[in-house]
């Protein structure tokens, strides 16, 4: 049996075709995604970016503002440049947060502070004012819960601790230090 080339032409073509086919199935699926889900790019920018929860009463509660806010769709991600988070709850003192950037979890109920990171206690009638410096915090803001890995200092009037690994409640106070914990207390501080 001899192959002459109009056997051959018919069953070459067919398989360049079927090549072909599964090369521009192959192109479709990736081109699928709009080109803004396959780059790092933002879809929306929000300058001067202020967001506050209010609490049944029409109180507010919880405050979230940045200079500048960039989310970026291809892995829902939220940058923050200086942001600043204010949590005012009824008969406690305020909270104050700033840092020079931050991100936000998908949900929003989640911040990440970096870098020159300062939280603030206002004073009231137990508790004089206090102040944490630290370069990076999580603050989860549904629990109640403020908390770094890293190197903190916690200041009030007369004493300071210091440590790595942090946790604080918001709500009861309570702060615990995880490890290489020093402190200093003045004496007659209170």
């Amino acid at each position: 049996m001899r192959l002459s080339t109009t056997r051959i032409f018919p069953l070459a073509l067919m398989l360049a075709l079927a090549a072909l086919t599964l090369w521009l199935e192959h192109a479709t699926r990736v081109e699928d995604k709009p080109p803004a889900l396959r780059r790092h790019d933002p879809d929306y920018i929000v300058t001067r970016f202020t967001t506050t929860t209010y609490d049944a009463a029409g109180r507010p509660v919880r405050t979230l503002a940045a200079a500048r806010m960039v989310h970026y769709p291809d892995d829902d991600s939220t940058e923050l440049e200086a942001p600043r988070v204010i949590e005012a709850r009824p008969e406690q003192p305020r909270l104050r947060a700033r840092a020079d950037r931050g991100t936000l979890s998908r949900e929003g109920d989640e911040i990440f502070l970096y870098d020159n990171v300062v939280l603030t206690r206002e004073a009231d009638e137990t508790s004089p004012a206090a102040r944490m410096t630290t370069s990076f915090l999580h603050i989860v803001r549904d629990r109640s819960l403020v908390r770094t890995d890293r190197e903190v200092l916690f200041e009030e009037p007369g004493r300071s601790l210091k440590g790595r690994g942090m946790e604080y409640r918001t709500d009861t106070r309570q702060l615990t230090l995880a490890h290489d914990v020093r402190g200093v207390m003045e004496p007659g501080a209170p």
